[in-house]
């Protein structure tokens, strides 16, 4: 939900969102008609997306078509898929927590921020 939700707020400030970041994010490629990675040729900030590779709600095929919709509409973005990580790998409590991806993804995060701010 997050990530969605992130997509959808860069698509519709793209002046006032210089970056937005998801982590563990499903369901950014649907077949509805207002899928997330349909709107992205608005966006004008910076995207970082943390893939789990266990996350059964989106997988490489999925992943393949939202970067080259960011590609396509010429977005800054980064796409990363964390091996063996589960989705909510970043939630201290709960049984599919993994403290190195949690590391991996302040890293990025942080790095992102500075990048924009």
């Amino acid at each position: 939900m997050g990530g969605t939700n992130a997509l959808r707020v860069a698509e519709a400030h793209p002046d006032r969102i210089a970056a937005v970041a998801g982590f563990h994010s499903g369901h950014l490629v649907t077949d509805a008609p207002d899928s997330p990675h349909l709107g992205v040729g608005t966006i004008t900030g910076e995207v970082y997306l943390a893939h789990a590779d266990q996350d059964h709600s989106i997988d490489a095929a999925q992943i393949a078509v939202l970067e080259a919709a960011l590609a396509a509409a010429g977005v800054k973005y980064t796409s990363e898929v964390y091996a063996g990580a589960h989705n909510g790998f970043t939630m201290s409590d709960a049984a599919v927590y993994d403290a190195g991806a949690e590391q991996r993804h302040w890293t990025s995060l942080f790095a992102l921020l500075e990048r924009a701010f």
